[in-house]
């Protein structure tokens, strides 16, 4: 079949593209696969230097049958020393070769985290919310580092020298057909001991990382709750888990190193019988004066170096095996991630957020949280949700924000779908307060900016006094400049929560969702909340608290009342809430949002403007 001509194929590419063809097929090759595939113009750089390395390698053994054989018996002095200059040039060039495919390869390592680093940061931070939680939640980063380390070492320099061992053999059964035999069945000896590396060492390799993962998170978890570990004396019961899990990563370890130690001590064991075989060979034949000396110097020296790749293989099989299960698991940890959504950048919402029947659950998990939840907010309105623990309310926050993708049904900024929108583009029309706040190490005034580095100080300040905490930054030791330390250490509860408040104010974002903000917030801390939800409204943005304290609905016009994951009421806060504090008919301990109110009885109002 006739291939198409250039101008045709670029005028198809173009077609494709235009529809959206071309694109979809690029994306749908494997990250790792399309990252390697960058690579192959240096693939076939580090080929053509491991072909003049490996030619120039046999610039020993033929110097040492010349000398042997020429220059000996010849007894000339100028014969040696000219072909003494010739194989130190030769020899320079080989090591020059070798210096430029290493600088080559680590290149390559450096290409390859590059192509990758950023869609595997996206997978330690998007596993999670799809319920892809592991031990070793940065295990896809260590996987990366491993592959890159595992392209930048020596590894692939012997896999790139394996071809060459059938011409060193074949040169050696050109000396004789015994010495060739000699260095060929040392080779199949050696790859034997590489195939018996891979079978005895693979599920020891992956079970070593795996206890390696729990030792480190037991660590880690013990880390992040130092406190709490100290105040309660679970230190030595931990330490006890700790060294358990210490124990089994060590003893894989060492069961994995051991395997490969003793194959590897063999491989060297069997090089040398092999390199005395080729002498013993080599003299037997020139006893029968079917060889001369100089055969058995470089035939000794050409069989060292045909099974060097072999032997360096069987060196780096520990290497090989780690970073192909690297690979493995870094190719589903991708795939389970998925690509960066594309498309176009949408308006502004400015109009209301709309639930359509909506139900979510926790992502990997069998049950859903929040039923069929359906209501309707225009620009300028506040909603209350409040109930019992358990009823609902941060599962429904976290639908409204896009962490949580909805089981069923959908929610709509504006008429769009949040999974329509790029995340970076909803991100800066979205504020979002958790109910555990998280802070990270860095400035007050990068933590409000939300890191981004074209954040102005008027933007930082403007969040700052919305959220009614300027003052209380101006008061920290270096102010919007005060490192905060890992996880906001070095304040209180009640400055990481306001902290938190300006930071989902950054912006001006047209929706604000609000996950128990002043459950560390003293009476003035309480009062700037409330000022801060009055702001929003003011300026045509929708505020989205879930409260346990009525005091959190003041500034508000809506509330939801919620219980066993559905909607019991809905509407006008100066309706729903006198219902809610009706004395009960019947005496009970008081629990929930409200202790001693009516039961939640009212008459389900969904879907209807709010």
């Amino acid at each position: 079949m006739r291939q198409e001509s250039s101008p045709r194929a670029g005028l198809r590419h173009d077609a494709l593209t235009a529809f959206g063809l071309g694109a979809s097929r690029a994306a749908s090759a494997p990250p790792l696969v399309t990252a390697l595939a960058q690579l192959r113009h240096v693939v076939l750089g580090v080929a053509v230097l491991s072909g003049a390395v490996n030619l120039l390698a046999l610039a020993g053994s033929f110097y040492m049958l010349e000398v042997y054989d020429r220059v000996i018996p010849s007894r000339s002095v100028p014969t040696l020393v000219g072909l003494s200059l010739i194989v130190l040039v030769l020899y320079l060039g080989q090591g020059f070769f070798e210096l430029i495919r290493s600088r080559l390869l680590l290149r390559a390592g450096r290409a390859f985290d590059e192509a990758l680093s950023r869609r595997v940061f996206r997978a330690v931070v998007t596993l999670p919310l799809r319920g892809r939680a592991e031990a070793d939640g940065l295990r896809p980063m260590r996987d990366l580092d491993q592959i890159r380390a595992a392209l930048a070492g020596g590894g692939p320099g012997a896999l790139f020298d394996l071809p060459w061992v059938p011409v060193y053999l074949g040169l050696l059964f050109a000396f004789h057909v015994w010495i060739g035999l000699t260095a060929l069945l040392g080779a199949l000896a050696l790859i034997g001991l590489t195939m018996l590396a891979e079978i005895l060492t693979r599920h020891h390799a992956r079970d070593a990382r795996e206890a390696a993962a729990a030792r480190g998170f037991v660590a880690e978890a013990s880390r992040r709750n130092a406190e709490t570990v100290r105040a309660m004396g679970m230190e030595p019961d931990l330490a006890g888990i700790w060294s358990r899990a210490s124990a089994a990563s060590q003893a894989t370890q060492e069961r994995t190193a051991e395997i490969t130690g003793a194959i590897h001590n063999a491989s060297k064991v069997l090089r040398v019988v092999l390199q005395s075989a080729v002498l013993g060979v080599g003299a037997f034949l020139v006893i029968r004066q079917e060889a001369t000396a100089g055969v058995i110097i470089a035939g000794s020296i050409l069989s060292a170096r045909a099974l060097a790749p072999i032997d360096q293989a069987i060196g780096y099989w520990k290497t090989f095996s780690a970073a192909r299960e690297c690979w493995r698991h870094l190719g589903s940890a991708l795939g389970a991630a998925g690509a960066e959504p594309e498309g176009l950048t949408l308006p502004a919402p400015r109009e209301g957020l709309t639930v359509e029947q909506a139900s979510v659950g926790p992502p990997g998990g069998q049950r859903l949280t929040a039923l069929d939840v359906g209501l309707t907010l225009t620009a300028g309105q506040g909603l209350g949700i409040v109930g019992h623990s358990a009823s609902g309310k941060s599962s429904l926050a976290r639908l409204l924000v896009g962490i949580w993708p909805a089981a069923r049904g959908a929610v709509r900024l504006d008429g769009a779908r949040l999974d329509q929108w790029r995340p970076q583009d909803l991100g800066r029309h979205v504020g979002y307060l958790p109910q555990e706040v998280e802070l990270f190490p860095g400035t007050v005034a990068a933590n409000i900016a939300r890191f981004r580095p074209e954040a102005e100080a008027e933007a930082i300040i403007a969040a700052a006094k919305a959220a009614r905490v300027h003052d209380l930054i101006l008061s920290l030791p270096e102010g919007y400049q005060t490192q905060i330390g890992e996880r906001g250490a070095l304040l209180s509860a009640g400055q990481r929560q306001r902290l938190a408040l300006a930071r989902a104010l950054y912006g001006d974002p047209f929706l604000v969702v609000l996950d128990e903000p002043n459950s560390n917030l003293d009476q003035e801390g309480e009062a700037a909340l409330t000022e801060a939800i009055v702001g929003v409204r003011a300026r045509g943005g929708i505020v989205v608290v879930v409260a346990h304290r009525p005091s959190a609905l003041a500034a508000l016009d809506q509330v939801m009342v919620m219980a066993d994951g559905r909607v019991q009421a809905l509407g006008p806060r100066d309706e729903i809430l006198p219902a809610l504090n009706r004395p009960r008919a019947m005496p009970a301990a008081p629990t929930g949002f409200a202790a001693g109110f009516a039961p939640m009885s009212l008459k389900v109002a969904q879907g209807g403007r709010a």
